[in-house]
């Protein structure tokens, strides 16, 4: 009998009967008064005027009044540049220690702040996770288990008297000690800074473990868990580890990925969604009977919503200046909003790049709806990546084909645009892109009247590519972005999907 298991799975029962969830309204008024108090004698607070905003009755109206929205690029510019170069009290009190480096399939990397009280507020979500899970009915064995955590290396980088990596790499680091004995694939490997050696580390020692659960970004474990199958030549994943059984995914939709899941398991696995990035701990999936996640209201993230309609956006995903925000009091179930986020980090009234829908607003949970910057508008088609989503959604059940990665760009030929999109396959690519095309087109047409009209307008044409998969997750460890907290941009500027064709023409031209 599991005895260790069966207390560890009673003390999580328990703690979630004695943390009762806090009604979100009054838990963000109060996590905004903190936020003012706190930050009041930094820079950024002296110059927005905290002191006068507390003694205001609305805190979220004087706040918004006062307060601008800021995109990376304006806050960096204006603020966090002083913040990287070593200054303190700037957008928070005291100097930051860790930054977190977002991945992209671009040159561009943002610098994200991680203060102290950011890490204590990643580890406090971490333990709204754990909890969470008593609602999931796992077995005592489970929590005997190890949890193997892949994201990205914890061999952080001092760079001017701060450490650097990836928001993945940085929580690990921080793993608690009594953590250690579950914790895989342990500092050592997790160190390793080269991903596939990463990788081929983990796999050696596979079999010595036996892990519970996994947690990462659905693309890179997929890979990675092919290439340990591969490794020990064994027909799927719970040949290795026969009791791995829930998967933690990581601010990513898991259902593109759970075809080829199945695919490489050969029992079920409870699949558990959490909201991590690079500028804090959001929310996380705690009940069992729906696959939504609680925003984690009282952890020291201010939230805001902005309706996601065109007349709110600028062309570069951005929120117009003067559009009213809304607070967490105020949204309604099933529309798409923009997520805005002030932090314990000192991100102020930050526009995040996600947008969200709400499926209970009593229990504060949401859905990721897409991202702002995956905005199609360069021909006024206003076309939003939730539109595509649920039209590649359609092509892939009316084609029969698992559309696992897509993107897409308005590109100018000929003195004419027209939308080019590379359709990532998983298995036989043999399918008539042209019908492909054309059914895309129809679907979007139909559920989009803005999109409607540029075609009879500025976009003349629309076609579609079909290539394997795997090219898309080629293109990130070419442009040296590979594992981790990657995700591949649903819609690309002109002059770097000029780039990406060329890559996947190099790539394919021997193989027709």
């Amino acid at each position: 009998m599991p005895i260790i298991g069966e207390i560890i799975k009673k003390a999580v029962e328990v703690s979630g009967k004695i943390f009762s969830h806090p009604d979100p309204v009054e838990a963000q008024e109060t996590v905004l008064k903190d936020l003012l108090k706190k930050a009041k004698g930094t820079a950024f607070g002296k110059y927005y005027q905290f002191e006068k905003i507390l003694n205001e009755e609305d805190l979220h109206q004087a706040f918004a009044a006062e307060v601008p929205y800021f995109s990376y690029d304006t806050l960096r510019e204006q603020w966090w540049q002083k913040v990287i170069d070593g200054g303190e009290d700037i957008t928070w009190p005291g100097k930051v220690s860790y930054f977190a480096v977002s991945s992209g399939t671009t040159s561009t990397k943002k610098h994200i702040p991680v203060t102290e009280d950011m890490l204590i507020s990643i580890r406090k979500a971490g333990m709204q996770q754990i909890k969470g899970i008593a609602d999931f009915d796992l077995p005592a064995e489970f929590f005997e288990k190890e949890i193997l955590m892949f994201g990205s290396s914890t061999d952080l980088k001092e760079v001017n008297g701060h450490l650097e990596g990836e928001i993945s790499g940085i929580s690990a680091s921080q793993i608690p000690f009594w953590f250690d004995g579950f914790y895989r694939p342990g500092k050592e490997i997790s160190s390793i800074n080269d991903w596939d050696e990463r990788v081929e580390a983990l796999a050696k020692e596979a079999k010595n473990w036996d892990i519970g659960g996994i947690s990462g970004i659905p693309a890179w474990i997929e890979l990675m868990m092919k290439k340990v199958i591969a490794y020990h030549n064994a027909s799927d994943i719970h040949e290795i580890w026969p009791n791995f059984q829930v998967y933690t995914s990581g601010g990513v939709a898991f259902e593109p990925y759970r075809k080829s899941f199945e695919k490489i398991t050969s029992k079920p696995i409870t699949v558990i969604d959490t909201y991590l990035s690079s500028e804090g701990y959001l929310a996380t999936q705690i009940r069992k009977d729906t696959d939504s996640m609680a925003l984690i209201t009282d952890n020291g993230v201010y939230f805001e919503f902005v309706p996601f309609l065109p007349e709110n956006m600028n062309d570069d995903g951005t929120v117009k200046p003067d559009v009213k925000s809304l607070k967490i009091g105020e949204v309604e179930v099933g529309v798409d909003y923009v997520l805005i986020i002030s932090t314990v980090s000192g991100a102020w009234r930050y526009m995040i790049g996600d947008t969200v829908a709400f499926t209970d607003k009593d229990k504060a949970e949401i859905k990721i709806t897409g991202r702002t910057k995956h905005f199609l508008n360069v021909v006024g088609s206003q076309l939003s990546v939730i539109q595509m989503n649920k039209a590649l959604e359609q092509i892939g059940e009316e084609f029969d084909c698992d559309i696992k990665e897509f993107t897409v760009s308005a590109i100018l030929e000929e003195g004419e645009y027209l939308h080019r999109w590379y359709l990532g396959l998983d298995g036989n690519i043999d399918r008539d892109e042209k019908a492909i095309a054309n059914r895309i087109d129809a679907l979007l047409q139909e559920n989009n009247k803005n999109y409607k009209v540029a075609r009879g307008k500025a976009l003349k044409s629309v076609e579609a590519k079909l290539i394997p998969v795997n090219l898309f997750q080629e293109w990130t460890e070419e442009t040296k972005q590979k594992g981790g907290q990657v995700k591949f941009p649903r819609v690309m500027k002109e002059a770097d999907f000029r780039d990406w064709e060329k890559f996947v023409l190099d790539k394919t031209k021997g193989s027709t």
